[in-house]
């Protein structure tokens, strides 16, 4: 039996290392760790990235696949469901680092069954709301970060988070996680938390407006 970490990072604030940093604190005894850089999970599937396919040739029964959030796996409803059901019927254990969800197939209880069946629909649905919502904040930050640019009104300062802290605080927020785990868990302030939960898509919208202002200024 192997414990197979697979990450997936789609831009430069996201690093392999820090995925793997955190399933080895959450007691995780990695095997291997397969992943693939700069690959967007709402456009490629998991069976046509480079190391997403690896996993259906080396995974077997009895085997651990570990990821940080359903949200590495892909960010379309129907690619992670069935990529998750695929596995189970393999015999593959498919585990998460937060909240330490486990997907087991080999259960034959229906109730059982159906409780699983629907937590994987409701995250894989998650994963997709989250990929909408976070697309139409960029769509709108652009356009109005070239807004500002263009009339040279723009005050604003630099973020105190990047895009990888902002999607951290996001998916904690999701799963009700409280504001002091999410401080220890992103490394920013009570207080920077506090401003994205208020509005989280004027977070986004910030990321974005500071990104085009310190391309236009280059």
């Amino acid at each position: 039996m192997q414990t197979v970490l697979y990450a997936r990072v789609s831009t430069l604030d996201q690093t392999i290392e820090h995925q793997q940093t955190q399933a080895e604190a959450a007691g995780f005894k990695l095997d291997r760790v397969l992943a693939d850089h700069g690959v967007s999970g709402v456009k490629t599937k998991l069976e046509e990235r480079p190391e997403g396919r690896r996993l259906y040739d080396i995974l077997r029964a009895g085997d651990i696949l570990v990821v940080r959030w359903i949200d590495r796996l892909g960010r379309n409803y129907d690619d992670v469901k069935q990529a998750i059901e695929q596995f189970m019927r393999r015999g593959v254990i498919v585990r998460t680092i937060i909240n330490n969800m486990t997907f087991d197939g080999s259960t034959k209880d229906p109730m059982q069954m159906a409780v699983r069946d629907a937590l994987i629909g409701f995250m894989a649905a998650a994963a997709q709301s989250h990929a909408e919502v976070t697309k139409a904040a960029q769509i709108a930050g652009i356009a109005h970060a070239k807004s500002l640019v263009g009339e040279k009104r723009y005050k604003g300062r630099k973020p105190s988070f990047n895009a990888e802290q902002l999607t951290g605080v996001l998916n904690l927020l999701e799963q009700k996680a409280g504001v002091s785990a999410i401080a220890k868990a992103t490394g920013l302030s009570r207080q920077t938390i506090y401003r994205i939960i208020d509005d989280p898509a004027a977070a986004q919208m910030s990321l974005v407006e500071w990104e085009v202002v310190r391309s236009k200024a280059a």
